[in-house]
């Protein structure tokens, strides 16, 4: 029995470290190569740069409105996520303290949007941004965001409020608190890790996410970072240094983002799963 669980421990960990390659190499290549130069990357795309410079990062920043991309982006991510935590938040303590007519359906029907795929909507949502006069404006974006992110807020949120012990809410409503109140002071900060969780998966989804970002604008003013590398891939095409230089700087703060707050989103996933 002993050899065998040194085996199957032996396994996990090879496992483990296959799945760590497979993730980190791609992107220290990336990074290495945004380094170097056209001739280094053709000649030997594994080599090290003879010299790091920032002149690739430099020549993506001139040739291209990336700053103006990048600013976007942080716009319609921070703002999305923080409607999202708001008003689903609110939403989610609801539908895990009180159960009223029709509560379980309606929760059905919002966790039943996961399996909807994000093309079949593409049509609908293009003629209705479009109606509303928000084509080609950050705020139509912020608005699909906020509302594409519901599903999975939903579930870490109320997973999370279903393991708050209801006492707490009933001590601070006999001393004459109001729901209200009782949510903001009580339950929204011992709902910390939830509340991290569920921003840092809806920061990395809007960060990343194209197919929306392509269809409901045009041109740069209203366009974000997922959309600059088909930019760069049509304007930067022969330049492989400066479009890795540009694909570093598109990546690097979900990564940052995430590993700095990775403890808060096992927390909350770990604690949430114990009622969810």
């Amino acid at each position: 029995m002993k050899s065998m669980k040194y085996i199957l421990n032996i396994m996990k960990y090879i496992f483990l470290i296959v799945i760590v390659i497979i993730s980190v190499i791609p992107i220290l290549w990336v990074f290495v190569s945004s380094f170097k130069t056209n001739s280094e990357i053709l000649t030997s795309a594994f080599s090290l740069p003879k010299s790091f410079n920032l002149s690739n990062y430099y020549f993506a920043f001139k040739t291209s409105p990336l700053v103006t991309f990048y600013l976007n982006s942080v716009i319609v991510s921070c703002a999305a996520t923080i409607l999202n935590l708001i008003i689903i938040g609110m939403a989610a303590y609801v539908l895990a303290r009180w159960q009223f007519k029709g509560s379980n359906i309606l929760m059905l029907l919002l966790s039943v949007t996961l399996m909807i795929p994000n093309t079949a909507l593409l049509l609908p949502l293009y003629r209705t941004i479009t109606k509303i006069g928000l084509y080609n404006n950050i705020f139509g974006l912020i608005l699909v965001y906020t509302g594409f992110g519901i599903p999975i807020t939903l579930y870490v949120m109320r997973s999370y409020f279903l393991t708050i012990p209801k006492e707490l809410e009933e001590s601070a409503m006999l001393d004459g608190a109001s729901m209200i109140r009782t949510y903001i002071q009580i339950i929204v900060p011992i709902a910390k890790p939830a509340f991290s969780t569920a921003g840092i998966l809806q920061f990395i989804a809007c960060w990343n996410e194209f197919q929306f970002a392509m269809v409901l604008t045009s041109g740069n003013k209203s366009r974000t970072l997922p959309v600059a590398l088909n930019y760069f891939t049509s304007q930067l095409a022969t330049n492989y240094g400066a479009l890795f230089a540009a694909t570093m700087v598109i990546c690097i703060p979900t990564i940052v983002i995430y590993c700095l707050l990775q403890e808060q989103v096992v927390s909350g996933l770990a604690d949430g799963a114990v009622k969810g």
